[in-house]
């Protein structure tokens, strides 16, 4: 595999679910199915995030999660590094919806122009190794702190971050055990079939991303 094709969330309620991702405007962009009986709790090891490109956009997409039954982790405000803010969804999955820019161009806009997963990683070296002979691309490599990995065709870029930085990012406590609740889909190739990496998150051959009716 050279990326990431997709990404599934397993969720308890499926229709509650598919409601929600499609008032926040991302039913093409995720597949959901039900969850299994494995038990989660606490903090499931990942988040997603949504680049837009302006602060206005941010607001907007966050309003939209909210008042499609989404918590805030962490209300909208300016940082060092632009701005941005935190929610959580309905099935449990955090989201970053965030900007580089602390200024506003255009009138506001429910879209965004990049959709990041970040994988909390145990050992960021180790997973970041595993992925390279899994026959991914680094494009950007920070220590043992970030690692972000070549897009390719992919909708989705792959990211590793320290699981307990990853926590502190999104607002929520870093300890957790049990399903991860996300499967990560790639396009198969001849040495490459199903795998779970070295945090257990689980990649299969990718499913196709069409709206969940």
């Amino acid at each position: 595999m050279n990326s990431i094709e997709s990404v599934t969330l397993e969720v308890a309620d499926l229709t509650a679910a598919t409601a929600f991702y499609t008032a926040f405007g991302l039913a093409t962009h995720i597949a959901l199915r039900p969850a299994s009986e494995a038990p989660t709790t606490g903090f499931r090891g990942f988040s997603l995030s949504l680049t837009t490109s302006q602060p206005a956009d941010v607001r907007a997409l966050i309003t939209a999660a909210l008042d499609a039954g989404a918590t805030p982790l962490k209300p909208a405000a300016k940082s060092f590094w632009g701005y941005g803010g935190v929610v959580q969804a309905p099935d449990g999955t955090i989201w970053k919806i965030a900007t580089s820019s602390k200024k506003d161009t255009a009138p506001a806009a429910r879209k965004f122009n990049e959709m990041v997963l970040l994988l909390g990683a145990t050992d960021v070296l180790e997973s970041k190794q595993f992925y390279i002979t899994h026959g991914l691309s680094v494009t950007k490599s920070f220590g043992r702190k970030y690692v972000e990995f070549a897009t390719g065709s992919s909708p989705v870029k792959l990211a590793l971050y320290g699981r307990r930085a990853l926590a502190k990012d999104v607002g929520v406590p870093a300890d957790g055990t049990g399903s991860h609740r996300v499967v990560l889909g790639s396009i198969p190739d001849e040495t490459t079939g199903p795998f779970t990496d070295p945090d257990g998150f689980t990649w299969e051959p990718a499913p196709s991303l069409t709206p969940t009716n």
